[in-house]
């Protein structure tokens, strides 16, 4: 029987307090995406400015290559990620946090990039550090490790993977382990459990996946006690940390898995979203009759591609102008269930249905966390369905969850009945990519437009300030040493009193 010494049992609670309890984190590190365990919480004591913009409380400014990685801070290093598109090249960078100047920076060059969303980046994972070692992701690539002295110190290499819009997901370490989440990867998806000190594989966790089945996971993997929890688009699972063995799973059936989820009071929080769950989207498609006044041009009572090919529609409609319509034109084959080269009446009726079908199943979920097994039924505890955030994850605050989509429109929820406390738009439109944070009862939005608007933290909407940093904004900001780092698309910008 292993020995159960006083010196574990403190280290295993301090690991659980440092871990689960993001508010006592030390205030001068953001080690991963999000902060503490991708919580997007500072510490306690933080007070960033909530008024700041290129003329007011910027402390410096850095340019840098092209990019949506978050800056990982520790004490005095900044470490982030870049990309040069005409030479393949991939950057690390580790910056001086007090003067924003390049401490080192290591490239290298890759043959194949992965193909990303157009609005995504080679260079989208955040680094992780422990203090000791620091982990650099890239899809095209692999992994690396560097000391803070910036040698390397192993690499993992992996083959380009195969994804619907690019690996989404940013390495964590936990203990001696760093975690990677590779079930976006449709060629090999994992999870996958790497040595930190040499980089050897640890454990790794295969998913079966049925012929033709796509399984998304853009998300970064959260740790809860010796548990892994992971959100893919047709589950969310816990698995043993020392083993990768799945012990829990809850399962659902919907298309991207992207915000990552976050923890509060023993619940899980998590988006599930579907793009034809959107209501938004459904009203773009009026009744078949009024379909056919206007399209079908030889008064068959049938809808043939050619019919159609004006019929244009915004799938995210809440996202403006970043996203191109899409033509039925070019989905025609999506409504065409029978293949008779025609849309008719029953096939119009069912693709209506099916989109309203997905109303349903998505949400804003709460679950408690525990159990083995399917824990659908026991753990559920409430969803809200209506205008779910598809990129951004949400924020738990003092037993309140907030949500920020697409369009500006912030929620709030009671964390244990799910109780709506306010639903507002806050006056700044677009997409947004990053996801909120907060710092001294002050939470910080911030759109892809580069309006960050704060609002003040409670059961109540409370504008506080709306600064215009006049770039695009994907990366999610970072708390550390009463400052806000921000990343746009040309620079890291860092505002302080």
């Amino acid at each position: 029987m292993k020995r159960i010494t006083i010196k574990s049992i403190i280290l295993l609670g301090l690991w659980n307090l440092f871990t689960l309890n993001p508010l006592i984190a030390q205030s001068d590190n953001w080690p991963q995406f999000r902060g503490i365990n991708s919580s997007g919480i500072a510490a306690e004591h933080q007070d960033p400015p909530e008024r700041f913009g290129p003329e007011l409380n910027m402390i410096w400014n850095s340019e840098l290559s092209s990019g949506q990685s978050s800056p990982c801070i520790w004490q005095d290093n900044i470490f982030i990620t870049g990309y040069e598109k005409e030479d393949s090249l991939l950057i690390m960078y580790c910056l001086d946090r007090t003067l924003g100047i390049i401490k080192w920076q290591k490239e290298i060059r890759v043959k194949e990039v992965e193909k990303v969303h157009f609005t995504s980046s080679p260079a989208n994972a955040t680094p992780a550090t422990d203090g000791e070692r620091v982990i650099f992701y890239f899809s095209s690539f692999g992994l690396l490790c560097f000391d803070f002295d910036g040698e390397l110190k192993w690499e993992f290499p992996m083959a380009v993977p195969e994804s619907v819009h690019g690996m989404g997901t940013s390495p964590v370490i936990s203990g001696d382990l760093v975690i990677l989440n590779c079930f976006g990867n449709n060629n090999d998806p994992s999870l996958l459990a790497l040595n930190k000190y040499d980089g050897k594989i640890t454990w790794k966790h295969t998913s079966h996946v049925q012929e033709d089945e796509v399984v998304d996971s853009y998300s970064t993997p959260v740790v809860y006690y010796d548990r892994i929890i992971i959100y893919r688009s047709k589950d969310v699972s816990a698995y043993d940390i020392h083993t990768g063995k799945r012990i829990w799973n809850y399962v659902v059936d919907l298309s991207d898995a992207v915000g990552t989820p976050v923890i509060g009071n023993d619940i899980l929080y998590v988006t599930f979203f579907s793009t034809r769950g959107n209501r938004l989207l459904r009203e773009a498609f009026p009744d078949y009759t009024t379909v056919s006044l206007q399209y079908d041009e030889n008064m068959d009572g049938l809808l043939s591609k050619e019919e159609v090919k004006d019929f244009t529609f915004h799938p995210y409609p809440e996202k403006g102008d970043l996203i191109e319509p899409f033509s039925l034109f070019d989905m025609f084959g999506f409504w065409d269930t029978n293949n008779d080269e025609f849309i008719d009446y029953s096939e119009w009726i069912k693709v209506i249905k099916d989109n309203e079908s997905f109303y349903d199943r998505q949400g804003l979920k709460a679950i408690r966390l525990g159990g083995e097994g399917d824990i659908n039924f026991n753990n559920f505890l409430w969803v809200n369905s209506d205008k779910v955030p598809h990129i951004t994850s949400p924020l738990y605050f003092k037993n309140l969850v907030y949500t920020v989509k697409s369009g500006g429109i912030v929620a709030c929820f009671d964390a244990e009945t799910g109780e709506l406390q306010f639903r507002e738009r806050i006056g700044a439109a677009g997409a947004y990519f990053a996801s909120p944070v907060i710092a001294n009862n002050k939470i910080y939005f911030a759109s892809i437009n580069g309006i960050v608007t704060v609002i003040e933290a409670g059961n109540r909407f409370n504008i506080l300030a709306k600064n215009d940093l006049d770039d695009k904004i994907s990366a999610t900001p970072a708390i550390v040493d009463n400052k806000l780092y921000i990343r746009t698309s040309s620079s890291l910008s860092v505002f302080g009193d």
